[in-house]
């Protein structure tokens, strides 16, 4: 077991809990690990191996820090044995095609691993008894989106343009209906989906990614090419929507837990909600330099224009709600990637960005923060 990173929190939950985590490689995956050990967590990981170089998952040694599963969540022979033997009590489930413009190049990889994927993890937990909480991810993109002003909230439609955002729609009616038909029972394990915005943060190498453009576009010293300049996204800092996933199962896995196994949206507040132009911008004064310009390219594919999530089901009940605004998350992260280019190990930049989150949450008074 890990020493715990600064303060403990979660009223030490996590502390020796043995958790599944799968899409452990990928960018959410990598720090929400990294946490989940900080907190004293036996993790075991199942995920493909990482996406990109260079990954987070690699700089931040996880490989040799949590039983590390390289596996595809479309084998369901194999995840149903790697979960019995693993014998979880919580299970968080990120493992995904994340992207959108890869689903219109794959739209059949994104369906079976967005939607065959979750069913076949569904259906191991369904059969290891040890598990008390499990927490699906899906994505703010889940919504039918009908580019209105107003916060999309938990009870509003699933759908989705796209192969991607419809293929996170259809796992959230998966999970409603797994919930319903076999985790009724008080005794059995406790169900929660979770929808979060679009976020951002060190670490990030993905293709199509508004801080990975800009990234590559600084060092190359070139200007940052937006797309889309006018979309209008829920930015956040990665810590937050991470936070909401680890109260939520903390308290499914609690008494009255089973008052929790609903779906919920971890997203900012509305002075968060901004283009990509303006985010764009941030991230450039943040570092110090860059330019930005408009893709002038005339045939995109369809993304969603205007998006936002309507978060006061968890301020309400869970007592969650954001810490950072996107003008902390955007020079955080800009800071997060030019120290790392400037050799500052990204372990220590995790551990910092995690330190100075927790104490804005706790003087937020936020519930997750008590040790």
């Amino acid at each position: 077991m890990e020493g715990v990173v600064g303060m403990s929190a979660f009223g030490g939950f996590w502390r020796g809990r043995r958790v599944l985590l799968t899409g452990h490689t990928g960018f959410k995956g990598s720090w929400l690990a990294h946490w989940l050990l900080a907190e004293g967590a036996e993790v075991t990981g199942y995920a493909l191996a990482p996406a990109t170089n260079p990954a987070l998952f690699d700089l931040l040694g996880l490989q040799t820090r949590l039983h590390h599963v390289v596996s595809d969540v479309r084998d369901h022979a194999r995840l149903a044995a790697v979960v019995a033997e693993a014998r979880p009590e919580v299970v968080l489930h990120l493992a995904a095609q994340p992207l959108v413009r890869l689903s219109y190049r794959e739209p059949r990889a994104t369906w079976e691993t967005n939607v065959g994927g979750t069913v076949n993890l569904l259906e191991a937990v369904r059969a290891t008894p040890s598990v008390r909480a499990c927490v699906v991810v899906t994505s703010d993109k889940c919504y039918e989106n009908r580019e209105w002003v107003w916060g999309y909230r938990e009870q509003e439609a699933m759908g989705g343009h796209d192969p991607y955002s419809s293929s996170k729609g259809a796992a959230e009616l998966a999970v409603a209906s797994w919930r319903h038909s076999f985790h009724g029972d008080p005794a059995a394990c406790r169900l929660a989906s979770a929808r979060a915005g679009n976020v951002i943060g060190g670490g990030d190498w993905s293709a199509d990614r508004i801080v990975t453009d800009f990234v590559l576009a600084i060092r190359a010293g070139q200007p940052v090419r937006l797309r889309n300049p006018h979309a209008t996204r829920p930015w956040q800092h990665v810590l937050e929507p991470l936070s909401g996933y680890l109260h939520l199962a903390w308290k499914l896995a609690g008494d009255h837990g089973e008052d929790f196994a609903q779906a919920w949206n971890f997203g900012p507040a509305d002075a968060s909600v901004t283009t990509v132009e303006s985010l764009a911008r941030q991230l450039v004064a943040a570092w110090g330099a860059g330019e930005v310009e408009i893709d002038q390219s005339p045939k995109q594919p369809h993304e969603a224009t205007l998006l936002k999530l309507d978060c006061s089901k968890a301020a309400q009940r869970l007592g969650w709600h954001g810490s950072w605004d996107v003008a902390t998350t955007a020079e955080r992260t800009a800071l997060w990637y030019r120290a790392h280019y400037n050799g500052t190990a990204a372990r220590a930049l995790v551990d910092a960005d995690l330190a100075a989150f927790r104490a804005t949450a706790a003087s937020h008074h936020q519930p997750w923060t008590r040790a």
